[in-house]
C-alpha cells in the first residue's frame, strides 16, 4: 500500500516540477476531476429515475440544496417546492 502511494506523490511531485503549480494544487485540481465524475455518474442515474436526490447526497456527502444548485447550473429540470 505504501508502495503505491509513494508511487502517486513521486508522479505529483514530477508533474508539480513540470508544471507552475503546487502538489496541492494538483490534488485540488484531481479532487474536483472525480467529484464531478461522480456527481456526472449520479446524474445519469438521477434523470433515469434509478436513484433519489437523498440516495445521491448521502454518496456524494453534499446537502440537497447544494445538490439542487447542480441541477440549476447544468439545466437539469426538477421539481421546486416553495416554502411557505
Amino acid at each position: 500500500m505504501s508502495e503505491k502511494l509513494n508511487k502517486i506523490k513521486l508522479e505529483i511531485d514530477n508533474y508539480a516540477k513540470n508544471s507552475n503549480l503546487t502538489e496541492l494544487q494538483i490534488v485540488e485540481k484531481l479532487e474536483k476531476h472525480y467529484f464531478n465524475k461522480k456527481v456526472n455518474d449520479n446524474l445519469k442515474l438521477y434523470k433515469k429515475r434509478k436513484k433519489k436526490v437523498s440516495e445521491i447526497t448521502k454518496d456524494l456527502k453534499i446537502s440537497p440544496r447544494k445538490f439542487y444548485a447542480i441541477l440549476e447550473k447544468k439545466k437539469i429540470a426538477h421539481k421546486k417546492y416553495k416554502k411557505d
